[in-house]
């Protein structure tokens, strides 16, 4: 059996895509001694870039609030372009799904914990997260759409 077909994974390259923060409310908001609210928002994507070669993305929505004012609004997209083949179909999709994502997620965990120190709040660190919980979330949640 040849080296061409045993099943390879490799991750080429991880980098952040994308960042935005919104600071809507600065000065004033830095003078509040309420605490922050936070609410978290996850989302995953993939695209096939060629046969064999794909690009993963978390994408990260963290919005901040004292009362009913936004302290701070970050987005961030970590992305990873990975090498995948002679996978069998029926696990790819759970290796896109579920590996990839947790291999670039600590990357956008710290690029956001760091974006949010510079803006001068405290940081936020985001929770480890269980992909493959969330990945089979999806796939039922699709099942329900499509009947």
């Amino acid at each position: 059996m040849s080296d061409q077909n045993q099943p390879y994974f490799h991750i080429q390259r991880s980098y952040l895509r994308d960042l935005s923060l919104e600071q809507p409310n600065s000065p004033a908001i830095f003078l509040e001694q309420e605490r922050l609210t936070v609410e978290v928002q996850i989302n995953v994507s993939s695209e096939r870039l060629e046969e064999d070669i794909f690009e993963v993305s978390v994408i990260a929505t963290i919005t901040t609030k004292i009362k009913e004012k936004i302290a701070f609004l970050i987005e961030g997209k970590q992305s990873g372009i990975f090498a995948i083949r002679n996978i069998p179909l029926e696990q790819l999709d759970s290796l896109i799904g579920i590996t990839c994502p947790s291999i670039i997620y600590p990357y956008l965990r710290a690029n956001l914990a760091d974006a949010i120190s510079r803006a001068g709040f405290q940081p936020i660190h985001l929770a480890e997260i269980n992909f493959q919980s969330l990945y089979e979330q999806r796939k039922t949640e699709l099942v329900v759409q499509k009947s």
